[in-house]
């Protein structure tokens, strides 16, 4: 059979003429679709990581969006009920002046003493609460924690309390009411 000049294969020349081999020889060299059947294989399992990878970030982010929310809702219950214990720690001083209020004809010891005993209830009560009394007499003036109502001549150091018209309180170090003060100016020298 002849070959036609005109056709495309016409100068192709065909294995088995030319080159004495077959088809065998082309399978050794690369075997068809193998690389891209590795390249396949890995893709997928890039994928798969991939997969993985994101849907442990998404449940990480939704793990930390929890614990935001719980944190948030933990301050705002905190802040709700913070005055909560002070509050039930008041409530038996409470009861006792209604109490006293409510009895009848009652002698001046009498309500001396109930006073005392509310006041010793008050006291435990701020001291439970971490809050402290200042009376500063014959402290130095400190103008973070007293206000200077007056100043007048004293044999006492200049800057010091003389009096005290109002105590002060403190919470956690922090004022709550500075103290009420008069402090001493220093003797005027005499000419």
């Amino acid at each position: 059979m002849k070959r036609s000049h005109n056709t495309p294969d016409a100068e192709a020349p065909v294995a088995s003429e030319e080159t004495g081999a077959g088809p065998d020889v082309c399978a050794d060299a690369v075997e068809p679709g193998g690389i891209e059947d590795d390249i396949a294989a890995q893709l997928i399992r890039a994928e798969a990581e991939a997969a993985e990878l994101k849907d442990a970030f998404l449940r990480a982010k939704a793990e930390t969006e929890n614990v935001r929310k719980q944190a948030e809702a933990n301050v705002a219950k905190a802040y709700k009920y913070a005055v909560e214990r002070f509050a039930e720690d008041l409530l038996p001083v409470k009861d006792a002046l209604e109490q006293t209020l409510a009895g009848g004809e009652v002698s001046l010891d009498t309500l001396k003493s109930g006073a005392a005993l509310t006041l010793k209830a008050l006291q435990a009560s701020f001291d439970r609460a971490q809050v402290i009394e200042v009376n500063p007499v014959a402290e130095k003036y400190d103008p973070h924690r007293h206000q200077a109502m007056q100043m007048v001549e004293s044999d006492q150091a200049p800057n010091t309390v003389v009096s005290v018209f109002q105590k002060g309180y403190l919470l956690n170090d922090r004022v709550l009411r500075p103290a009420l003060v008069t402090v001493a100016k220093g003797k005027a020298e005499s000419t």
